[in-house]
């Protein structure tokens, strides 16, 4: 089991996280160099944002007693319409958006009567501290690729 100071501190890697990745998209870059075979730099944040939002909404559904809509499909076609949905969104929407996102898990990371959140139809729940790491991991790695193309 994990204490309340274990999403603290999660919680806290997660928050230096999604500031980081902010401050590379605010710093400036070509935002269509690629990253990926079919992802560009802006296609990256609106993936990551694109999932944030699914989280932050999946957890404040259990935390006010809504049911959640997790994603559906498989991994890859939900990735496909991740960055897709984005395509002709700005660069600052999506960063304010993934900041709205943040703070609403900010809000409701601490309900202790959440047990689990769900991830994507198909797949296993996560309780609060799992889903706080798969999420920093997920957008860390993100934020290493998009770095390594860019300096």
């Amino acid at each position: 089991m994990f204490t309340e100071e274990d999403i603290t501190k999660q919680l806290q890697l997660l928050q230096q996280t999604v500031h980081d990745l902010i401050a590379f998209y605010q710093q400036g870059t070509d935002f269509d160099t690629m990253v990926y075979t079919y992802w560009s730099v802006k296609d990256v944040l609106g993936h990551v944002t694109f999932w944030h939002e699914s989280f932050a909404r999946n957890l404040k559904d259990i935390a006010t007693g809504t049911k959640p809509h997790p994603l559906k499909g498989k991994l890859a076609e939900v990735n496909e319409q991740s960055v897709a949905t984005n395509k002709g969104v700005s660069i600052p929407l999506l960063i304010q958006r993934l900041q709205q996102a943040q703070h609403t898990i900010e809000e409701h990371i601490y309900n202790t009567s959440i047990t689990t959140i769900p991830y994507k139809k198909g797949s296993r729940d996560y309780n609060r501290l799992e889903h706080l790491e798969i999420v920093t991991s997920h957008i860390n790695k993100h934020l290493k690729d998009v770095e390594a193309v860019i300096a």
